[in-house]
């Protein structure tokens, strides 16, 4: 195992957009990251409606999976070391979690332990339109140490596929871990 500085929780929640989720896991074992992963049931479900993989498929791309309600795993404690966690999609429903403390998953509790210890966490939120209540829980998580970082497609880059598209999230995603990626163009570089 990799030590805990590069070692990353990633966290697979109900929203629509799985496939941020995957590639991440699949990103970071090229870059040789340990990952951890964790998937909500309800992201189990958005697994199997949104993509082609099955569920060990996605499993098999993480070096340790934990099940969600495994509230004893060792993600759910602060003396396991990482880098942080990225929740790709994070759907409402945990950012709401995540964002007063109510944890009721194993996902929202690796966050919640993410951000008591002060390590980077990323939550990918995942809805459209926003209400109030929303942003207050975004206004929370982001008071409290989390990046908000909705996957918003950056156009300058001029995509052509879906696939450049999520790649130039993703990379922007592993900018904020400084983890070197070849995923993201780079505004005014050649």
């Amino acid at each position: 195992m990799a030590s805990s500085a590069r070692r990353m929780i990633v966290g697979i929640s109900g929203a629509s957009g799985a496939v941020y989720g995957i590639r991440l896991l699949e990103t970071l074992r090229k870059v040789d990251v340990e990952t951890h992963l964790v998937i909500s049931r309800s992201g189990k479900r958005t697994i199997v409606e949104e993509t082609s993989l099955k569920l060990e498929d996605v499993r098999s791309l993480a070096d340790v999976y934990y099940p969600s309600d495994d509230i004893g795993a060792a993600i759910s404690s602060g003396s396991f070391r990482t880098m942080g966690m990225v929740v790709a999609p994070c759907s409402i429903r945990s950012l709401s979690e995540i964002a007063y403390g109510n944890t009721t998953s194993l996902l929202t509790r690796a966050v919640d332990v993410a951000l008591k210890e002060r390590r980077k966490v990323v939550l990918m939120c995942r809805e459209t339109p926003l209400r109030i209540a929303h942003l207050k829980a975004m206004q929370l998580a982001a008071e409290d140490g989390a990046l908000i970082m909705p996957p918003v497609p950056a156009f300058y880059t001029r995509p052509e596929t879906l696939d450049e598209i999520i790649d130039h999230t993703v990379g922007r995603v592993l900018d904020y871990f400084d983890i070197e990626t070849d995923l993201v163009r780079r505004w005014g570089e050649d």
